[in-house]
Order: C-alpha cells, then structure tokens, then sequence
C-alpha cells in the first residue's frame, strides 16, 4: 500500500470527482485505468477538456506535425497511393483519429487542393475528436477547407461503411491502461482508494478487475507470473476495443497507426520493471501521475504485437510495420532535405530559416526520437493481387 501526497500544482475539482467516484466505487477503489480516464478525459475537468495550448512549444509537449508541414504533406501521398490501389473509389473516406489541433488535417487538405485535384473531388474528411476543446480548434483552423470536413462520432458511422483509411497520430499512447504488478509469484492489478487520514490517494495491489488482462498475456504467450517480484507494468485493453470499433466501420482500405512504442518481447522484457508510463508537463517529463491532477499529460507505450495479433481477429491484415524514419524517407523527405542545401540564401535572415527548416526535417527522422516512432500498417477488404503495388512508405529504401 503506498499513499501519494498532493501537490499545489492539481484542480482541486478534478481531484473533487475522482474521490467521489472512489467513495461510490464497490470496495471504495478503482482502477488505474479508470483514474486516467478521469484525468484526461473527464468532460469538464480532464486535461485535454480544460488544456488548450497543452501541445505545441508553448505547451507541454509537441508531435511530428509541428516540425513542419512536409509529414502531413507526406502522408496525403501514401493516402494517394491507397486510393489508387482501392481502384480509385468515387468517394474516398480518410478518417483521422484525434486530431490535436488539427494540422495534420490543414496540411493534408493543402497539399491535395493545390497538387491532386482529381483526388480532391472524391475526398471526405472525417475527424473523430473526443475533446470538445480540441474540436473547436480544428474547426477554426479548418474553416477553409469546411466543405470536405465533418466531425463525427463514431456511432454516427455505420458499420462496413468506410472505404478509405482510419489513421491516427499518437492517440493510442494516450488510451488509459491497467496497471499491473507482480506480488507475491502472481500478477495483480493497481487500484486506487482514499486514505482514511487525510484523503490523500492510496495504491492498492489486489486480483484483476478482468479476466481480459489475463487473456492478454495468454495470447502474447508471456508468463508475468514468473517475473520477479515488484515487476510493474501497463496493459491497454482500450486499444484493442477501439481495433474493434474502428474494423467495424472499415469496409474496404486501410487502418495506419503511428505511435511509440516496442514489440511485445521488448515491451514486457524482464528489465523494463517499472512499465513505460510518463507524465509531461512544460516539456518535462517523469513517471509519477499523481503531481500536477488535470494539468499534466499522462501516456504510456504502445505494445504494436498486440495490436497485430488482436487485428488479425478483426478481420485487419497486417500490411507492413516501420519506424517513421524509413517510412518518410522514402515518401520522399529525403529528397526534401537534400534539396535544402540547393537554396540560395542571401542574407543572415534567410540562412536562419533554412537551418531551421533543416534541423526540423531531421527531428522527423531522427532516430533516437521522433524517428523511432512504429508505423503499423493494416487493411480489410482488399482483394489480394499480383498488380497491386506495395505501399510507399513499407518499401526498403
């Protein structure tokens, strides 16, 4: 049992509704999972209902699209490619998944307008945005582009409707996790109660809430429960539903994920004895999610055998898995970055720019950071053939 004391830097409002939702929980506790589902998503109170520049150099943390507008440009030309393979449907559904602050979007909307016009006709953009707050950004950002936009939910979607690709941008990291520890030879799950003393937060080890956690490591064929002990570690059950939601809803094309995170052996490696949850927080980051309540992000690795192995039984195909280096290498940044040192520059101020362009290129590659990111790509519904080209971005370079 161990308590965590609670620092100035939390919304107390937030901190309000999960001790309530403790108080009137069976056995006054719950799950982590369900303590960062509050934390992030609570409608009112989470982080990214109440953050609104939480991403980006002045928030607590940035993604590839901030860099610059070549990865979304780089993306609308492997979307191209999966248009022409899909037979160059009359509509063409790209569906992104949590969308941010929606720049992905206005640089892959940007690209097509001016360079694909035939494929801008038949183009339908959809973003599934949960946070209300995000929404409204993307919707003022993408106001010129209002007429091949649409916000939706899911349920708004029947199902084997989709032809096109879901993607998704580092949203999967961000799924709320179980976690877990092994205690006493055996696995159990964390749970979190109230102190009788002074309300602070309490961790809890005790059986799994659900069985599911232990058909998990049955199907990655990982024994936890030989691990040693105190070993601790995350499983994210919501990926796996939202694998389900997102193969009900495909009906032909492609589901692209891209994330960080580590196969299944490297994942749950006996060294990796405290899991991969981090907290940010003003482009810090550490490991403890009970500081900064509501005001700090919280995510956690992705484990992509899972969601190749789970995908197979939704009828997704495993297409490819890369590193996002390769993967936009030979989408053509390369070429990009080579074309740089072509610039004439003429003054101080113009050679700042281009350093700048430069250094922001070679983050998206980079491959202790950003370029380490998994590129895991599935389809449903294609008929397989010989013409087919592969995928851009999956060819070795």
């Amino acid at each position: 049992m161990t308590s965590f004391n609670m620092d100035n830097n939390h919304n107390q409002e937030l901190y309000q509704v999960i001790s309530d939702r403790i108080t009137n929980s069976p056995q006054n506790r719950i799950t982590f999972a369900e303590y960062m589902d509050l934390v992030l998503y609570h409608p009112q109170q989470g982080y990214y209902a109440r953050k609104s520049t939480q991403i980006g150099a002045q928030g607590d943390f940035f993604t590839s699209p901030h860099l610059a507008q070549d990865f979304g440009q780089l993306l609308a030309k492997q979307f191209f490619q999966m248009w022409e393979i899909l037979g160059k449907p009359n509509s063409f559904q790209l569906v992104e998944m949590g969308a941010g602050q929606g720049i992905i979007a206005a640089d892959i909307l940007t690209y097509w307008q001016q360079e694909e016009p035939e494929f801008w006709q038949v183009l339908e953009y959809i973003i599934i945005e949960k946070s209300p707050q995000m929404q409204v950004q993307q919707q003022k950002l993408l106001q010129p582009f209002c007429q091949k936009t649409q916000w939706l939910d899911w349920q708004d979607i029947l199902d084997n409707q989709i032809t096109g690709c879901c993607f998704s941008n580092e949203l999967v990291d961000a799924f709320p996790v179980h976690q877990l520890i092994v205690k006493d030879g055996k696995i159990q799950e964390i749970y979190l109660t109230l102190s009788p003393e002074n309300n602070n937060f309490i961790e809890i080890a005790d059986m799994v809430s659900t069985s599911d956690i232990l058909d998990y490591f049955q199907t990655l064929e990982i024994n936890i429960n030989s691990y040693p002990e105190g070993y601790r570690t995350e499983v994210n059950l919501a990926a796996l539903d939202w694998l389900k939601t997102v193969s009900n809803k495909l009906k032909s094309g492609y589901l692209l994920t891209i994330d960080y995170g580590y196969s299944a052996t490297r994942y749950y490696h006996p060294n990796r004895s405290q899991g991969t949850l981090q907290c940010y927080y003003k482009h810090q980051y550490h490991n403890n999610p009970y500081l900064n309540l509501g005001n700090q992000d919280m995510t956690a690795h992705v484990n992509f055998t899972a969601l190749e192995i789970t995908g197979k039984s939704f009828d997704l195909q495993t297409v490819g898995f890369t590193q996002q280096g390769l993967f936009l290498m030979v989408l053509g940044l390369g070429e990009r970055i080579a074309n740089i040192s072509q610039i004439e520059v003429q003054n101080a101020q113009q050679m700042q720019k281009v350093l700048q362009r430069r250094q922001a290129l070679h983050q998206l590659i980079d491959p202790t950071g950003l370029g380490n990111f998994g590129v895991l790509i599935q389809s449903k519904g294609l008929t397989q053939s010989p013409q087919n080209p592969p995928l851009i971005g999956l060819t070795v370079p």
